[in-house]
């Protein structure tokens, strides 16, 4: 399987996605999100701006890509 990054993927992503459209993207609640922050669960790296959370779309991609079962 190709690298995302490579294959410009991530040109049709955001470069900042919230956690609703994280949550979407991975098929997950967004309250599973905010319980893997809230436990400080470092999977998924998130970037904190004041109170507004946001995911980079290439630590989305990452995650995808250390996820592949081959």
């Amino acid at each position: 399987m190709k690298n995302l990054a490579k294959t410009g993927y991530l040109n049709t992503l955001p470069p900042l996605l919230t956690t609703e459209e994280t949550a979407k993207y991975l098929g997950l609640k967004t309250a599973t999100l905010e319980q893997k922050r809230w436990r400080g669960d470092k999977s998924l790296p998130w970037v904190k701006i004041g109170s507004i959370v946001r995911y980079k779309a290439s630590d989305v991609a990452a995650l995808i890509q250390s996820s592949i079962i081959k």
